[in-house]
């Protein structure tokens, strides 16, 4: 199959081949042709397969079949959960349009409201934004989405993880009925069915790889250690193995920023990416990470979704997410575009049953390698983390993760819920795994912006 085949002309072709790209990828392949002939469409596929290729193509095509007016009014607009994937929607678009005359712009927080609102005015035929900051622009009437015949909701999982899903029904009453919709998830969970019954109409429905999986390019492993020793295993690991690229991630603001300055005193050139720095700031962090200024970039969960750095070696989960669907989207930034990849995750005591979930939803067991050196203290108990829900422990305290250390079987951890021997060493599981699992309870509440 060609991109060709797939029914799109000339100049996008050219804009396609200046990029060295000639076969589609399968989220292309069923995509370009559903949107091209007017389908609504759900859609889901595995993170860096192309995805945003899938929508803009077409949409693309299909505005360049008619003449613009003069007023250039809003035609399709695209709605991303972050600062950071709006900016790369936006110059994906732009690289694909470049032989078309159609004028592409987009609009988020951290940036001033004035030179939006006077690209607004000029007119504009693709809209990249996020949807508080949309907002802000139709509360002010400086944006007017009633001529859109596209609606794009990227990254809707996330969307909906981040409370955004009263700010997208504001949205979509200034936008026509008669119009077409695609949604993009990672996940096909149960709230994601409900908004597309809500918004789409007879939709066609694409999975092009079963949610919720890794690619195969990138090793995973997990690494045990004391909380209080991660960052001093964190530089000897950067140190020793010279990784001159890591995308390092936490779970909160606070604790990015203490990250950096502690990986910078340890002679590692760091910055940090997350909520609180304006958006001038996170693009001057990004761009000294991509070309090489940079060592280690520190990033909360607001970045996992939005950041295409080209042959990303290394990704760590300093912390592990509250939310276990993150974890595919963290070490989703590596092992893209077909090259090999790392993720790293840094497990303390507190995080055992968090790496039970992630594990359940991978339906997997992630390798666990002690670093000699690090051994855990077993005598550590958990302590709780904020914002996370620990699962019930219907099958008792001590079910922990087995590693080998010196030829015994040893186990580090207890079940996560504070029984009395949690922490502690226990005899290991003869029967299969090596660990008892409790039900998981998935934190699926509203979470504010990292």
């Amino acid at each position: 199959m060609t991109f060709e085949s797939l029914g799109l002309s000339g100049k996008l072709l050219r804009a396609i081949a200046d990029e060295g790209y000639e076969t589609p990828t399968p989220i292309q392949a069923e995509a370009i042709p559903a949107v091209l002939a007017g389908h609504d469409l759900l859609a889901s596929a595995q993170t860096g397969t192309g995805k945003t290729a899938s929508f803009t193509l077409p949409i693309l095509e299909r505005l360049n079949q008619v003449k613009p007016a003069r007023n250039r009014p809003i035609r399709a607009l695209v709605l991303t959960p972050t600062r950071e994937l709006a900016a790369q929607v936006e110059a994906s678009i732009k690289t694909y349009g470049k032989y078309m005359p159609l004028k592409i712009a987009s609009i988020y927080g951290g940036t001033r409201m004035g030179p939006q609102i006077a690209r607004l005015r000029k007119g504009v035929d693709v809209l990249v934004a996020t949807p508080g900051r949309l907002l802000d622009h139709l509360g002010q009437g400086t944006a007017d989405l009633s001529s859109v015949e596209t609606l794009v909701l990227d990254e809707a999982d996330r969307m909906l993880d981040m409370g955004f899903i009263h700010d997208i029904r504001k949205i979509i009453e200034h936008i026509k009925s008669e119009r077409q919709t695609l949604l993009f998830s990672a996940t096909f969970s149960r709230q994601i069915r409900k908004l597309a019954d809500d918004l789409l109409n007879n939709p066609q429905m694409i999975e092009v790889a079963r949610t919720n999986t890794v690619a195969e390019n990138v090793t995973q492993v997990v690494h045990p250690v004391d909380r209080h020793r991660k960052r001093e295993l964190l530089s000897h690991m950067i140190g020793s193995k010279n990784w001159r690229r890591v995308l390092v991630f936490t779970r909160t603001k606070h604790g990015a920023n203490r990250l950096a300055e502690q990986l910078q005193s340890d002679g590692l050139t760091s910055d940090t990416i997350h909520g609180n720095k304006s958006q001038s700031a996170r693009a001057r962090a990004l761009d000294s990470f991509k070309r090489g200024k940079v060592r280690v970039l520190v990033a909360t969960d607001v970045a996992a979704r939005g950041l295409d750095i080209d042959e990303l070696p290394h990704v760590v989960n300093f912390d592990l997410p509250n939310v276990a669907e993150d974890y595919v989207h963290r070490i989703g930034r590596t092992g893209r575009a077909g090259n090999d990849g790392d993720a790293i995750s840094l497990v303390c005591v507190d995080e055992h049953y968090l790496l039970r979930n992630i594990e359940r939803l991978l339906k997997r067991d992630i390798p666990s390698t002690v670093i000699p050196g690090y051994e855990p203290d077993l005598s550590i108990a958990p302590q709780p983390i904020p914002g996370a829900k620990r699962p019930s422990n219907r099958s008792g305290s001590g079910a922990g993760k087995s590693y080998s250390r010196n030829g015994q079987s040893r186990r580090y951890g207890g079940g996560g819920g504070g029984g009395r021997n949690s922490g502690r060493p226990s005899a290991p599981n003869t029967r299969g795994s090596g660990k008892s699992l409790p039900a998981p309870v998935l934190n699926k509440g509203k979470r504010k912006q990292a």
